[in-house]
């Protein structure tokens, strides 16, 4: 095996020269090009199966870089990435001129941040060093490093298994830490107007309001709330992060009734937070997470790509708890379930923009 430094430079060789490139933030393992050159850019979309319009997140070394992609830029900004990056936080500002429409899905923001993982944090530095990508601008656009829709990778595995030969080269960092993807903030109304939180995830809303001195906004409250004024942004569609195995969300009180919720002669696995009384004979396997919301989050993905291998007919889900610290996740299983078994996701890839949904727990 090559020796880090030897695999890093390797990596910078291969952006520079508009191959994709794996490697582990925080959050999710992601699918890196030089977010400079279209063409490499529309690597990634025909390796993930994504939409051509929608919009990916360039990866920064370091906020200094951040003049070079965005315009305008609010206040607001240089204090929330002086608090959170490097950090799983992705700021939505209006993008500067000349950077690629093929990295904004064609709109006139660009999602920005600066990873927190060592090794995403090595390859962009040296990335930076060695000149940046095309025309000399410096970012790695890097969505999640699956096939559009599908489960997250929070480990190189999952990578392998998910893109196989569409990517030239994997950094295994091993598991991420945060295990689900970043907040996603709307800054783009600048500093007269209030955030948005168009994605939840780890930075929460609380978080936010303590650098701001107010709580933000969230997409999609009140419930009904007009999605088309808000920039498209990912993981917001209503079908994703899923299983190739239908899901469905139970509340805690039905486990204990397990049997009543599988169809007769289906077998299930099985994904919960709580004890169960006794292991349900439907079930192929049993999955308990943590009930801790941090811990949950670092595990989930792993968990669903567990359950999703084992061949049942279905997969069971806990319903995780209402208040403020579950509410990324809850976002995360609700669209896993809209989208599992393949329902919607080939209506989403077709018309991407008729099925955005947004976040409904106002409190993350």
């Amino acid at each position: 095996m090559l020796p880090e430094a030897a695999i890093i430079d390797h990596a910078v060789v291969l952006l520079q020269a508009g191959e994709l490139v794996a490697f582990p933030t925080e959050t999710v393992y992601g699918l890196g090009a030089d977010a400079a050159n279209p063409s490499a850019v529309r690597r990634i979309f025909a390796a993930k199966g994504r939409p051509a319009d929608h919009p990916l997140i360039v990866h920064l070394p370091a906020d200094g870089y951040l003049d070079n992609w965005a315009s305008d830029i609010p206040r607001q900004a240089w204090e929330l990435t002086e608090a959170f990056w490097p950090g799983p936080l992705t700021l939505i500002l209006k993008r500067a001129r000349g950077v690629p429409s093929a990295v904004t899905g064609g709109q006139e923001t660009i999602g920005l941040r600066v990873p927190a993982h060592p090794l995403a944090l090595a390859l962009l530095r040296a990335f930076a060093e060695a000149g940046g990508g095309l025309g000399g601008l410096c970012g790695v656009a890097a969505p999640s490093a699956n096939r559009f829709g599908r489960i997250s990778p929070t480990e190189a595995a999952h990578v392998r298994a998910e893109l196989g030969d569409a990517v030239r080269l994997i950094l295994d960092g091993g598991r991420c830490g945060v295990g689900i993807e970043s907040t996603i903030l709307d800054l783009s109304r600048g500093d007269g107007a209030a955030p948005r939180i168009l994605r939840p995830g780890a930075i929460t809303p609380e978080c936010i309001a303590n650098v701001l001195g107010r709580l933000p906004e969230v997409a999609g409250q009140p419930p009904g709330a007009d999605a088309t004024a808000m920039p498209r942004v990912p993981g917001a569609l209503a079908a994703h992060y899923a299983p190739l195995t239908p899901l469905r969300l139970l509340p805690a009180a039905e486990l204990a009734h397990l049997a009543e919720a599988v169809t007769a002669g289906q077998s299930c696995a099985l994904l919960c937070h709580s004890r169960l009384p006794e292991t349900p004979a439907a079930a192929l396997l049993v999955r308990q997470l943590p009930a801790d919301p941090s811990r949950y989050a670092h595990e989930l993905y792993a968990a669903l790509r567990e359950l999703d291998a084992v061949g049942a007919d279905l997969i069971l889900v806990e319903e995780v708890p209402s208040d403020a610290a579950w509410a990324a996740i809850a976002d995360r299983l609700r669209r896993a379930a809209r989208g599992a078994g393949g329902q919607d996701l080939e209506q989403l890839s077709s018309n991407p923009s008729s099925a955005l949904s947004f976040p409904r727990c106002a409190e993350e």
